[in-house]
């Protein structure tokens, strides 16, 4: 009989591997390891630590893949720092490895890819993935998030994670520093920073669709107080429901800040993040996910779609529009919160995630 996982049990042995960014090695030799000892063909993806697995029928049939995310995030502690796994991409990594040990020997016709991808924390992840070609063959793309408990009660499943685009932005302003006595002769960069502050609170977008701008860091000192300081940088987080409006809000923004710098005679630098885009998903696979919910878990169990932070796995279908997506979310208690440092969840619950995904897997390629 072949071997299968409990995803419960091989998220507490990936927890402790906790890495970060594109750097997941032994997280990758952990997959890697997982998939060859069930029988499922895996290889890293070109160079990365990046592993992918097929379950390959030998029939015509349709190409799904399924992506599961693996790096964890930076804290520090007792002054040091640490990579913990406060996302639950363990978890997610778990879920798929489960997933491919209940679908070997069942996959009759197409081909079924699992994807393990580091760097999605960093956005960069799913870039260097469809560079390396990963999405070439592929028609149907799925992932899954466990879920705050905030936005999902705990045992439920929602067919649609909806989330927003987002784009962090670091500007650094240069005055003129002066003496506090003598402002005239200087250009006060906290004057400055407070009203692009100000002004950017003031700008109004689509109230029918949902979007946010606040800054988030703000430092400027030149080592006294009797010393008006000559440069500063302000941290900002900008969200938007579509990556269109993200591209329209990020225009607006830069007028603003700009025209703010010229009135008071300062320059600024932007520093734009990686735009983040927002989902966008196929509706009937949103639909058939929703249905593969109800089957595994019963309609009670089904919630309405939920939504909430970004994720670098939309570059997959901005990369490659022709393919169909979607993403669902799973209910596991996550608390305090998703990227806290003693985040923590019911792992008991993976199992839910598991059974969507092999019931999907089979609509398509059983």
């Amino acid at each position: 009989m072949a071997q299968i996982y409990n995803s419960t049990e091989l998220r507490r042995e990936l927890h402790p591997l906790a890495e970060i960014g594109l750097e997941t090695k032994k997280t990758s030799e952990f997959v890697l390891d997982h998939l060859k000892a069930i029988g499922v063909p895996a290889k890293h993806v070109g160079n990365t630590c990046g592993v992918i697995g097929e379950i390959d029928s030998g029939v015509p049939g349709p190409v799904v893949m399924f992506r599961a995310d693996m790096d964890a995030l930076p804290f520090e502690k007792d002054g040091k720092p640490v990579a913990i796994h406060a996302c639950g991409h363990d978890g997610h990594t778990a879920m798929l490895l489960e997933t491919a040990s209940r679908l070997v020997g069942k996959i009759r016709k197409g081909k079924l890819k699992l994807l393990f991808q580091p760097a999605e924390e960093t956005l960069q992840g799913a870039n260097v993935m469809i560079k390396e070609g990963v999405l070439d063959d592929v028609d149907y793309l799925v992932g899954a998030h466990v879920r705050p408990i905030q936005d999902l009660k705990v045992g439920t499943l929602c067919p649609a994670v909806v989330h927003t685009a987002s784009c962090p932005v670091d500007i650094y302003i240069e005055g003129k520093s002066s003496h506090a006595s003598r402002p005239h002769l200087g250009v006060n960069v906290i004057s400055v920073g407070t009203s692009i502050v100000d002004a950017v609170g003031q700008l109004q977008f689509n109230p029918k669709q949902v979007w946010s701008i606040k800054a988030t860091q703000f430092e400027a000192n030149d080592g006294a107080l009797n010393i008006i300081p000559a440069k500063a940088h302000l941290g900002f987080d900008l969200r938007a429901q579509t990556t269109d409006l993200m591209k329209d809000m990020i225009e607006q923004f830069k007028r603003v800040v700009n025209g703010c710098c010229a009135a008071y005679g300062a320059t600024v630098e932007f520093k734009f993040a990686t735009l983040c885009p927002a989902a966008n998903y196929d509706e009937e696979v949103t639909a058939e996910l929703a249905e593969c919910i109800k089957e595994t878990a019963g309609a009670d169990k089904l919630a309405p779609a939920c939504g909430g932070g970004g994720e670098d796995f939309h570059f997959y279908k901005m990369a490659k529009p022709s393919i169909k997506n979607g993403y669902f979310g799973v209910g596991v208690g996550v608390t305090p919160g998703l990227h806290k440092m003693n985040m923590t969840f019911d792992d008991t619950l993976l199992p839910m995630g598991v059974a969507v995904f092999v019931k999907y897997a089979l609509r398509h390629l059983g």
